[in-house]
Formats: structure tokens, C-alpha cells, sequence
């Protein structure tokens, strides 16, 4: 445990990252040296979990420690509440500064959500043009527009939107961790660098692509089956992201995973960029680091890929905690998710003695798992799936060793992961564990209301399909972030002495020393 002094937090996220994709958690092919570092100064959590394997959805509950259902974060274009009070906004309360470089797919006209500043815009939209639509008839499509090109297509590009994007974030985030270690009055701060890699389009660099040899690139454990033979989730998703259009090889499956693998190296290459500031501006020893993903990505399993469904590559995520204090090099089976990070990071602000939530929280604080003072630890995680590929809501229960997906539409599914992990045989359809099956199916319809909640996201869709139509007639507003700079409080100025402004900008700081000869 840190002492007394609030830490500071750099919290780093990537996009679409499955878990699987590291060497912690099993992968011996990928290279990220920079992460495998993290993982030796502080815990793995082996068993951590999105709350919705979607991009808002995932992140506004986490932010808010709430599940998506509860705060109506179903999808990409599910409005984010103003009034949801957010761990930026506690942690403000608390004295940090806080800041957000990069990605957090805000949507709505409040496009901070508790952060004080803001130092990037976001790399997709604000409004509600990518709702989804359950009372749509025949084969459902993504509202983005996401399609198999991004697998077929996989490879080497000298640039890209999202490297462009990469750079800005990683560049702004450096720049902002400068400014807090030379900072004249020295607050804690809470900086999160939210990258949008190795989401797809699967494209890399020659130099990340080249650490590795294309021929030993694995291909996927579970093969894929013809579209007839997978479950009814599977057959929806196949037409879902549109597999119908390509022709999808095995040196394309081979290409996608490769470049997937490569952008996993490129941030961890951007991680290493933070890193080196932390340490030499002097951060390192009082910051704690945390290290996740919004959702997983199925990078080829089962024939899927990207997210969007229940199975443990779309929902699994990486999440690693490093810290001056906590246990070392140290890996935790405990089932954990995003939830859990609010109350996390309050209990780390406060030295475990937070404050009273505005709104109860969903999560668990980790820093009793973090000090390996854990007991009595509630081994359970609950998931939704609220978007585009299904038309009722997924609700997922992972308890022990067991996962039960439930959805009005489709028949009922249960793994256990210790000893099936590749999820292949659906306990659901065996006698022998009808009794657990049935079980944990009733605490589901204990905890959610399928079909209340069936209805509430109908609604908000319906109700954002019309609001969007309308909003793009005539002046449309723009709720997309502006970062703004103020040219004028940058370097040297008109009546600022170029000394004494060069002088503060030194790090470390050199106190002026008098003249010999004072005139």
C-alpha cells in the first residue's frame, strides 16, 4: 500500500485489446516488453472483465462504476448523463488534477464528464448517428458501417488515422506529465492516456510488423464452422459484421493476426514513451499505474472478430496495477471488471477511507486484492450486451468456474472455464447440470428485467433515430470536442522576462542565483 500521500494515477488504456493477446494472460508470441515490465513491478488480475464488450457502453460504466443498463449507456450512440457523476468528478473533489488525452467516445453535448481538461478531441462522433435499431427487419448491420475489410485488408501502412490519432495522444499525454512534475504548487493528478490500438482496421507499421516472423503467427484455437452449424448468436454476428461479402482465407486470417500482434507492440511501445517521462521527470516513485482495455477482440476464435458478443475473447481484458508498495510480480485469479476501478482508484485517493457515494456503485474496490489483504472476496462478475447483434438484451453472469449468457431470443448457454475454456460445450444442453443451469438462470432474472429493459432500450433507440434525423436538418450542433489553445500563455510573451520564463520551465527547477556584481 502507498503511503498517506495521495498518488498520483496514469491510467492507460487501450482499444479493443483482448487479453489473450498478452503473454500474462497465456500468449507466448507477442512482444511488449514495456507492459511485461508493469507486470513485474506490481498484480496481474488473470480474470478481468468489460461490463459491456462495446466501446461507450463499456467506458461510461466504467467511469461511473455503474453497469451501462442502469445509467442507459446501451450502445456507440447511447447518451452519456451529465448528472452520472463520473471518478473524475470524485477524485476532483478530492484535489487531483485530472486530465483526459485520447479516446473516451463521449456522447452528448458534455464532453468532459468530471475531467478538468481535455487535451485531445475524439477520434470518432459525438452524436447519435451510430444507434442501433432492434425493431429493424432482416439482417441487422452496424450503424459505423464496420465490415471484413479490415481483415482482409490487414497489413503494413506507413500511416494511418488511428497511428495519427496515437501519436497526438501519446505526444499530449507527455507533454501534460511534464507540466505536473514542474508544477509550481505539486497537486496529485489523475491523467488518463486512452489510446484507440489494436482496434481495426488492422494495420501497422513496417518496424512493429517486422518484430515478428509471419510464418510462426498462430492461427485461431477454434476453427471456424459453416454459418448453419454455430449458434444462433454466432449466425447473427457472421451477417452482423458482414463475413458474407469476402471470401476470408487462412493467409488472411494469418495477415490480420499479425498486424493485430504488431499493434499490440505499438502500444506497448507508446507505454515505454510515458514510462520514460515518468522516470525522468521524478513521477515514478509516487504514481500508480494501471493498465487495461476497454473490451477484448475475438481476432479470428470461432471464425469472429472485434467484439459485440458474450464470448471470453470480446469481454476479457487486460488489467495490470503498479505501484510503490503493493505486491509484486504477483497474478490474482479473482474475478474482477471495469466496475470496479471507481472504487478503486477513491480508495487509493484516500488512503482507503473513501467517501460516501452520490449514487451506489456496482464495483468492488481492488485494493484489498492489490495489498493481498483480501477476504471474503464475492468471486462474480456480471456483463450486458445492449447494441447492434442481438434484438433483447444479453445478460451474462460469470460466477467461479461458470458462465451463464442469457437472451430472451436464443437458447441459453453455460461454460465452465477451468475446464472448457474455449468455451466449446454448452453445459445448458447436458442433464447432469440442469439443476446449476436453472440456478443461475434464476439469479440473472433476479438481478436485471429482460423485458422492461427489452422495452427501455427500444424507446431510446427509437427516440435517438429521430432526434438524429432531426438534428441533421438544418444547423446540426457540434458536440465533438474542440481542444483549445491558448497561444498567448505559451512560451515567450511581450513584458515577460525571457530569463525568468526559461527559468521556470527548467527541470529540475535551479533556484536564481544573485548576481556577483548587482547593479
Amino acid at each position: 500500500m502507498p503511503d498517506s500521500k495521495q498518488p498520483n494515477i496514469l491510467f492507460i488504456q487501450a482499444d479493443q485489446m483482448t487479453a489473450f493477446a498478452l503473454g500474462q494472460y497465456g500468449n507466448p508470441l507477442v512482444k511488449t516488453p514495456n507492459i511485461d515490465r508493469l507486470a513485474e513491478r506490481g498484480v496481474v488480475f488473470e480474470n478481468a472483465y468489460c461490463n459491456n464488450p462495446i466501446c461507450a457502453s463499456s467506458r461510461f460504466s466504467m467511469m461511473s462504476g455503474q453497469l451501462s443498463s442502469k445509467i442507459g449507456a446501451y450502445d456507440n450512440a447511447a447518451e452519456f448523463p451529465a448528472s452520472i457523476p463520473t471518478f473524475a468528478h470524485y477524485l476532483r473533489d478530492l484535489g487531483y488534477r485530472t486530465c483526459l488525452s485520447g479516446k473516451m467516445h463521449f456522447v452528448g453535448p458534455d464532453q468532459l464528464h468530471g475531467f478538468e481538461e481535455r487535451v485531445t478531441t475524439d477520434i470518432y462522433p459525438s452524436d447519435f448517428g451510430w444507434t442501433p435499431d432492434w425493431l429493424a427487419e432482416g439482417h441487422q448491420l452496424p450503424p459505423s458501417g464496420m465490415s471484413m475489410r479490415s481483415v482482409v485488408e490487414a497489413g503494413v501502412s506507413a500511416r494511418s488515422l488511428q497511428i495519427d490519432y496515437d501519436e497526438e495522444v501519446c505526444y499530449q499525454a507527455e507533454v501534460k506529465l511534464w507540466e505536473y512534475a514542474r508544477a509550481a504548487e505539486q497537486k496529485p493528478f489523475f491523467l488518463a492516456a486512452s489510446f484507440t490500438h489494436p482496434h481495426n482496421p488492422f494495420t501497422t507499421q513496417q518496424e512493429f510488423w517486422d518484430l515478428y516472423d509471419h510464418d510462426e503467427i498462430d492461427m485461431p484455437t477454434v476453427p471456424s464452422q459453416p454459418v448453419e452449424e454455430r449458434d444462433a448468436w454466432s449466425q447473427r454476428y457472421y451477417h452482423l459484421i458482414r463475413n458474407d461479402e469476402h471470401d476470408v482465407t487462412d493467409a488472411d486470417v494469418r495477415n490480420a493476426r499479425h498486424a493485430y500482434y504488431a499493434m499490440c507492440s505499438y502500444i506497448d511501445h507508446l507505454i515505454g514513451r510515458l514510462l520514460k517521462v515518468l522516470n525522468e521527470s521524478g513521477l515514478a516513485d509516487g504514481t500508480v499505474i494501471f493498465f487495461t482495455a476497454d473490451h477484448g477482440d475475438m481476432i479470428g476464435e470461432r471464425g469472429m472478430w472485434y467484439k459485440f458478443n458474450p464470448y471470453e475473447g470480446s469481454i476479457r481484458v487486460p488489467l495490470l496495477v503498479s505501484a510503490p508498495g503493493f505486491v509484486r510480480g504477483a497474478k490474482d485469479p479473482s474475478l474482477v471488471s471495469l466496475v470496479d476501478l471507481l472504487p478503486t482508484f477513491l480508495d487509493l485517493a484516500t488512503n482507503g477511507n473513501p467517501p460516501p457515494m452520490v449514487d451506489p456503485v456496482d464495483g468492488r474496490s481492488l485494493l484489498p486484492l492489490l495489498s493481498g489483504n483480501a477476504k471474503d472476496w464475492q468471486n462474480e462478475v456480471m456483463v450486458e450486451f445492449t447494441a447492434e447483434g442481438t434484438f433483447a438484451p444479453a445478460l451474462i453472469l460469470r460466477r467461479g468456474a461458470y458462465k451463464y449468457v442469457y437472451c430472451e431470443t436464443d437458447p441459453g448457454m453455460m461454460y465452465d472455464l477451468e475446464k472448457d475454456p474455449h468455451e466449446l460445450n454448452n453445459l445448458c444442453e447436458d442433464q447432469a447440470y440442469s439443476d446449476l443451469a436453472d440456478e443461475m438462470l434464476s439469479e440473472i432474472l433476479t438481478r436485471w428485467d429482460p423485458v422492461s429493459l427489452r422495452s427501455e432500450i427500444i424507446a431510446s433507440q427509437q427516440r435517438r433515430h429521430f432526434l438524429q434525423k432531426t438534428m441533421q436538418s438544418g444547423a446540426a450542433p457540434m458536440w465533438d470536442f474542440q481542444p483549445h489553445w491558448d497561444a498567448s500563455k505559451q512560451y515567450l510573451r511581450s513584458g515577460n522576462s525571457p530569463t525568468h520564463v526559461k527559468g521556470l520551465a527548467r527541470f529540475p527547477f535551479v533556484s536564481p542565483k544573485p548576481p556577483d556584481h548587482p547593479r
